[in-house]
């Protein structure tokens, strides 16, 4: 079945994930972790992807639940640091 972090929550969306996940991972050892670029030159493969997965959360409205949440309860740019642990000191 391959590994379990290759597979997209929305199966339809699985193939857009795998090559998206295999353009960043050569791009980010190939290049980024060897100062070459910055610049991540995947995009177009990640907006393939997320488009997909937006797709699939309004089919299974989930969308619908997650934008009334987000209007609930907006994160702030210091909330969002606070919970990856990176806020300013």
């Amino acid at each position: 079945m391959g590994n379990i972090m290759s597979v997209s929550f929305a199966p339809e969306c699985t193939e857009s994930k795998n090559k998206y996940d295999d353009c960043f991972n050569k791009w980010y050892t190939e290049k980024f972790l060897q100062g070459k670029s910055l610049q991540n030159e995947c995009t177009e493969f990640w907006d393939t992807y997320i488009t997909c997965v937006n797709a699939a959360l309004v089919k299974q409205k989930v969308k619908p639940m997650l934008d009334k949440a987000r209007e609930d309860q907006p994160f702030t740019s210091e909330e969002i640091r606070a919970s990856a642990g990176t806020e300013k000191k």
